[in-house]
């Protein structure tokens, strides 16, 4: 039988490349929703293509244009709208698979409703573990999903450990992630002000958003990573390192108990992790091309002390701290990232002092250990609100 999928924000990049592996294995599977925020136009040509029988978008106002377009082509796919019917359609009966690829905390209760409710949940969006946490990955175990990461490092990762999880405390010496270095990686520091968002967004080698570009050219999305790493694999803090790695030919590795090395090499194309998710504990075609080893340029890696860190990368540490201090903390790392990459875009703020905004919430805030979604959600709104007034009085 098909798999029924649903995917969260499949206009994004993760979201268009999931729909790309899945239009190569018809046989395999059947698209049961898509949503988006606001992007009416490309979720309009979606449906016309995967003929979903839902589709949902955040506001009421571009769900009744996207009802309207798709009533006159004479498509039948059901329109929605709304946070509740994002959650409506993660936990369907009859769906099998959720590709959880919202960008930010917004999408934090419709994986928790795909975890609730025993799904293959492909976790595309890493603000779910940042905020969630060990609340997250609790109700995953208690709900009994499937849970599988999709960023590239923890897809390698999780392809590089043994199959046993059980035995990983006894026989893993520690995860290293690699990072590409982003398009400042040789920049001069001292001209780090004067970046535009254009050219933050302009990644060497990957093809994403512009909020985790952005993020990928500060580094936070390699502190968002750490955090999540910790969380899927249990791996203490002191365990988890991070290898600058230009070439983004090795995603990441696990180093063992006895210093042998196991790496996870591909192209950087998102087809991969994405084909592997949705095919596992089996693989098939993705669609990405395959290391070609005769024109393979020679891989490098740096440490981060070759690159002034923590000049050049303010914020990576912060992931080290949140994840020293107690509980919730990583959420308010999150919310005031959020919010300050959207004051860089916005040109609110410069862009060197999204990781002096980070650092000031987190130092700033004071609350009680959250116990649950309720606490979280009032916690990133909280941490948002400081963050906003924060970057109100900086000046540029």
């Amino acid at each position: 039988m098909k798999q029924k999928l649903v995917i969260l924000g499949s206009t994004g990049s993760i979201g268009v490349n999931t729909l790309d592996v899945t239009s190569r294995h018809p046989e395999k599977f059947e698209v049961f929703a898509l949503t988006a925020a606001t992007r009416v136009e490309l979720l309009f040509q979606q449906c016309l293509e995967f003929r979903p029988r839902f589709a949902v978008m955040t506001s009421s106002s571009h769900a009744a244009e996207l009802s309207q377009r798709l009533k006159a082509s004479g498509s039948q796919t059901q329109v929605m709208a709304g946070p509740e019917a994002l959650i409506e359609m993660a936990s369907h009966e009859e769906v099998d698979m959720v590709m959880a690829a919202i960008v930010g905390a917004a999408g934090l209760g419709a994986c928790l409703a795909a975890a609730r409710s025993a799904k293959r949940l492909l976790l595309a969006n890493k603000e779910a573990l940042v905020v969630g946490g060990a609340f997250f990955m609790k109700e995953v175990q208690q709900g009994g999903a499937t849970l599988l990461p999709i960023d590239s490092e923890h897809s390698a990762i999780f392809q590089s450990l043994p199959d046993d999880a059980q035995t990983w405390p006894q026989r893993i010496g520690k995860i290293i992630l690699t990072a590409s270095g982003g398009p400042f990686r040789t920049r001069k520091v001292s001209t780090l002000k004067d970046v535009l968002p254009e050219e933050a967004c302009a990644h060497p080698n990957w093809v994403m958003g512009r909020k985790i570009s952005v993020d990928s050219a500060t580094m936070m999305n390699k502190a968002l990573e750490v955090i999540e790493a910790h969380y899927l694999f249990g791996m203490p803090p002191e365990h988890l390192e991070v290898v600058i790695h230009p070439e983004s030919i090795i995603h990441s590795m696990v180093q063992f108990k006895d210093h042998s090395i196991v790496a996870q090499l591909g192209t950087p194309d998102m087809r991969v992790p994405i084909a592997y998710g949705m095919s596992w504990p089996h693989r098939m075609e993705s669609g990405a091309q395959a290391l070609n080893f005769e024109t393979l340029k020679p891989m490098t890696f740096e440490s981060l002390t070759e690159h002034e860190h923590p000049q050049r990368f303010p914020g990576l540490q912060l992931a080290w701290h949140a994840l020293r201090a107690p509980s919730g903390y990583t959420a308010v790392l999150n919310a005031a990232n959020e919010v300050a990459v959207a004051s860089f875009l916005d040109l609110k703020i410069r862009f060197d002092q999204i990781a002096q905004v980070n650092q000031h919430i987190l130092s700033s805030m004071i609350f009680e250990p959250p116990s649950g979604l309720e606490d979280l959600i009032e916690l990133d709104v909280r941490s948002r609100n400081l963050a906003d007034q924060y970057v109100q009085h900086i000046r540029r």
